[in-house]
């Protein structure tokens, strides 16, 4: 899929494309460590969500809420997107997204009183894209060098969501 990285519709729609497609990024709050996640996207509301435990390290330090980061790549995309990172227990959602996946990091099933999830209301995504082949990738080194100038390999967008 070519992106035209000028269209912020079609950086946004790559974006979550991309993220529903694959889910695992890194999540994490804003100064601390990132961890795998698996991230259910609502684009509509421009949020995702992530199954946790409420006795977790990061829930824990989420505690209110706190400005967070989900970091996320393909191998054409790459992304950071910021927001601010809550606790909400919704059995809703944990009935919407709840599979296999999920159930084999909560053993416990749905039911555990810990289980609970985070919604990441996202804010600001730098988003990079890079759709060139190894060929093209390789000439476009070569004449960077040669040249003395960057590669032209991509674009980078900026989206704003609220």
């Amino acid at each position: 899929m070519n992106v035209d990285m000028s269209d912020r519709n079609s950086v946004e729609r790559k974006l979550w494309d991309d993220i529903e497609r694959h889910q695992v990024g890194m999540l994490g709050l804003v100064g601390g460590r990132l961890q795998p996640m698996t991230a259910f996207v609502e684009r509509e509301r421009q949020q995702m969500w992530f199954f946790t435990r409420a006795d977790t390290g990061l829930a824990r330090r989420i505690g209110e809420g706190g400005e967070a980061l989900f970091s996320f790549q393909t191998k054409d995309l790459q992304a950071c997107i910021t927001g601010e990172l809550t606790l909400q227990h919704d059995e809703a959602r944990i009935a919407k997204y709840w599979n296999a996946v999920v159930a084999a990091w909560h053993p416990q099933g749905k039911d555990d009183p810990r289980l609970t999830m985070m919604r990441l209301d996202c804010r600001d995504a730098e988003v990079w894209c890079s759709e060139v082949g190894p060929v093209t990738f390789a000439w476009e080194i070569a004449m960077a060098n040669a040249r003395k100038h960057e590669p032209h390999l991509g674009g980078r967008a900026n989206l704003h969501f609220h």
